[in-house]
């Protein structure tokens, strides 16, 4: 274990070029947080946030201390967390780190594993082990153990290795189901199956070549004592991209869908999916409520036969972290579906507060709006359903001097109930909780 380094929350964080984990796959960076008064004890930034709610500074990187490119969030006994670093899109440089706040407001950061490859996911498992998804793996760690490292042992490997796909969907993401199985994405190879010249890489029968062993959820059957099936059986396949996934305690899985990257900023729609077994989520024939994609034939696509998404999210929002709110600092947030939309176009950027049934699927309207950067909205189709919620971050664009625009990647609810956000473009832990009663 390295030696902590403590990171002071002052005024004199330096410059830095941050990271984007979405195309383009680097973007400079000139922005840093400005801090403003006080949230719940940490800094407060100046992003503007829904009434009763506050968007505390916790951490923003500079130099070699702390993660690179901070994606999954667990918290620990006696509060610390563990923090997944992505590190960069080449194998072999990412990390996993210990994150220990201070009530002096400042934080100590002890890396734990290095040398992973684009690690994302990092859940607590059904035995009680810590559990971390990598690019072609997902691994075990123990880390309290007096050798991290050490204790590192692979639970499913032999994942596809994606590093290479011309769209990057490389990055594994998992959850548990009710019967302890693990249910592990495998993304599309590419944007939309297709040759550089717009021919579709079909087989014989006119399907996705691709399609057959990636662009689906596999679920690797639990063998007992942390020890699950290397061999899987596909639980939902055309699934593009299914970084987020959440399974409610009824039993509900969810998905968020990130579309095909087409160049038009109103299209396609993202889209949040309730899995069900054997079904197929359009990938790569159709996107929407079943319109066939450009490239593939009416006749290839076969929308009418796809499942349809339980509800349209704005195009190019970018869900990466989904996951359900049980914390007591925010009743109204109780049972609901919180959901980050990491987009770098101009619907990203947000955090939204789903409405949700009792069995966690999520409410819909007919004939709603999204929100755009810099201002202003824009309808979804006539008669396709939304989710019904509430933007939390409806500020989080990019102002000068104050703070840039904002990109969510994973959620977490701490123990008194505040919520914890990983923003990997701008090197940076955030906290949300509510600010101080005005005077």
């Amino acid at each position: 274990m390295g030696n902590p380094h403590r990171t002071a929350f002052s005024g004199r964080l330096a410059l830095l070029l941050a990271l984007s984990c979405v195309a383009p796959a680097q973007a400079a960076g000139d922005q840093r947080y400005a801090q403003t008064g006080d949230c719940d004890g940490w800094p407060a930034t100046r992003v503007r946030m829904a009434p009763g709610y506050c968007l505390g500074l916790v951490w923003q990187g500079e130099g070699a201390d702390g993660p690179r490119l901070p994606r999954g969030l667990l918290a620990l006994a006696g509060g610390d967390w563990l923090v997944t670093d992505l590190g960069s899109w080449e194998a072999g440089h990412g990390a996993v780190w210990r994150l220990s706040p201070h009530g002096d407001g400042t934080i100590a950061w002890h890396r734990l594993v290095t040398g992973l490859s684009m690690p994302h996911t990092v859940a607590r498992g059904p035995d009680g082990r810590i559990y971390v998804s990598e690019m072609n793996r997902i691994l075990s760690l123990d880390p309290d153990a007096a050798d991290v490292a050490a204790s590192v042992a692979t639970v499913i490997g032999g994942l596809p290795d994606n590093r290479l796909h011309d769209n990057r969907h490389p990055l594994s993401s998992f959850v548990f189901d009710g019967d302890d199985a693990l249910l592990v994405d495998v993304g599309a190879p590419s944007d939309r199956c297709l040759d550089a010249d717009g021919t579709p890489r079909a087989d014989a029968d006119g399907a996705c070549r691709e399609s057959a062993d990636t662009a689906q959820v596999r679920r690797h059957a639990y063998l007992g004592d942390g020890r699950w099936s290397e061999d899987s059986t596909v639980l939902a396949a055309g699934l593009r991209n299914s970084i987020a996934l959440v399974r409610h305690v009824s039993g509900t899985l969810l998905q968020g869908e990130n579309s095909v990257d087409l160049d038009d900023p109103e299209h396609p729609y993202d889209e949040i999916n309730v899995l069900r077994p054997g079904a197929h989520y359009g990938w790569p024939y159709c996107v929407d409520l079943q319109t066939p994609l450009p490239g593939w034939s009416g006749t290839q696509a076969r929308c009418s036969e796809r499942e349809r998404p339980r509800a349209l999210l704005p195009p190019h929002a970018a869900p990466l972290g989904l996951i359900y709110y049980d914390g007591a600092l925010f009743p109204r947030l109780q049972g609901r579906l919180l959901t980050t939309w990491h987009g770098y176009r101009r619907t990203g950027g947000r955090i939204v507060a789903v409405e949700t049934d009792a069995r966690g699927v999520p409410l819909t309207d007919l004939g709603g709006h999204y929100a755009i950067y810099p201002r202003g909205s824009l309808p979804y189709p006539a008669g396709a359903p939304s989710v019904k919620g509430r933007v939390l971050t409806p500020g989080w664009d990019r102002v000068d001097g104050a703070h840039p625009r904002g990109a969510p990647v994973s959620l977490a609810v701490a123990g008194d109930g505040a919520i914890w956000v990983t923003d990997d473009r701008n090197r940076a832990i955030l906290r949300i909780a509510r600010p101080a009663p005005a005077r």
